[in-house]
């Protein structure tokens, strides 16, 4: 018995100039459970910026036989031995990382990210996979496979950037999240909100600002009009004008344009850099006694914390767009990597890998 899975194929091209063709595949033996592992057919998985980079070779260590793609929901359909029983017929989130389990500070051990790299030999774009019963947290049960797959990486890295290391996720505190409608940005606007935080957007895309404010932003300005800054100091309660803090995954000028809104001793808070893989630092922002702190996804303890959080708050990941029809229908999956080329979407890019029976329930019929 075999288990479909989606890669990429080598073909020969500079990093950043090539483009790996991606490639569905029956071949691979349908994998066993071995003591204390779950047997997960996967419902549905979800694409990152991760992936789109590693088509690119603009990631670490991309391989040609692992499994894209990092997120994933799926049914446990058999155990290991040595395995609890409880978990058996449970809908369930994969953990996107190994390695770190909770240290605040970052990995106790090499870390590792699920999907399309040499690091890690398991993939969520596949149709089977067996995981350890420690890497696994029952998926909320308000959320269908779709949404619950569009939480585990974006989750886990927006939870980290905000509440572990913003130092201002409390109620009344002022935020800006930048680069609304990506994944992490959506994931901290919802966190940001469900804390009573106040929150503000940016983005290249008023509609897209439109959209943050019916999810409870306060407003939002577009980056791409000269003095954004001055537009969104004005945006500001009088009795606090000013952001505590800054949540960024662009980089580029978000230096020179934070020392005008943040306070004193304000923080921002990096997970990313899509503008350009280095920022400039100013005497500016020294003496106002800026921080800035860098991020990646998170620790085991952290995704805990986050998925009861998440059940705790009813909060729904944002759904860009759905793909159906399996792993086999790779024009249209495709057609999700041309979504984040673009820039389009407005939440996460989901791929339906089976049918979920009991969607909504945390369950499925066998």
């Amino acid at each position: 018995m075999t288990t479909k899975t989606l890669t990429i194929q080598k073909v020969d091209g500079k990093p950043g100039q090539v483009y790996y063709p991606s490639s569905q595949t029956q071949h691979h033996p349908h994998p066993q459970p071995q003591p204390g592992e779950l047997q997960i057919r996967i419902l549905s998985a979800a694409l990152n910026h991760r992936d789109f980079f590693l088509r690119q070779h603009l990631y670490p260590s991309p391989s040609f036989t692992t499994p894209l793609l990092a997120d994933g929901t799926g049914l446990v359909v058999a155990l290991g031995p040595n395995t609890s029983q409880s978990w058996l017929g449970k809908r369930v989130l994969l953990t996107p990382g190994r390695g770190w389990d909770a240290s605040p500070s970052g990995p106790e051990e090499r870390y590792a990210i699920l999907g399309g790299t040499s690091t890690y030999s398991v993939g969520t774009a596949q149709e089977v996979v067996c995981i350890s019963q420690d890497e696994v947290e029952l998926a909320p049960e308000h959320l269908s496979a779709h949404e619950a797959a569009a939480l585990p990486l974006v989750g886990l890295t927006g939870w980290r950037a905000l509440v572990s290391k913003s130092g201002n996720a409390e109620a009344g505190r002022n935020v800006l999240v930048t680069g609304i409608g990506g994944g992490v940005a959506l994931a901290v606007l919802q966190f940001a909100v469900a804390l009573g935080m106040n929150v503000w957007v940016s983005s290249g895309s008023k509609e897209k600002i439109e959209k943050a404010r019916g999810m409870g932003a306060k407003g939002g300005v577009c980056y791409k009009d000269e003095g954004w800054e001055k537009e969104l100091k004005g945006l500001l309660p009088k009795e606090r004008g000013w952001f505590d803090c800054i949540v960024d995954g662009a980089g580029g000028n978000v230096v020179s344009k934070a020392v005008k809104l943040l306070k004193p001793g304000g923080v921002i808070v990096q997970y990313g850099m899509t503008v350009s893989p280095k920022m400039d630092w100013s005497m500016a922002a020294v003496l106002n006694n800026i921080e800035l702190r860098g991020t990646t996804m998170g620790s085991r303890q952290e995704f805990r914390d986050m998925v009861a959080f998440v059940r705790e708050k009813q909060i729904t990941p944002v759904v860009s767009r759905v793909v159906k029809g399996g792993l086999e229908n790779i024009e249209a999956i495709d057609g999700l990597f041309e979504d984040i080329r673009k820039g389009s979407q407005f939440g996460k890019l989901v791929i339906e890998v089976s049918a979920d029976e009991g969607a909504g329930t945390g369950g499925s019929k066998l």
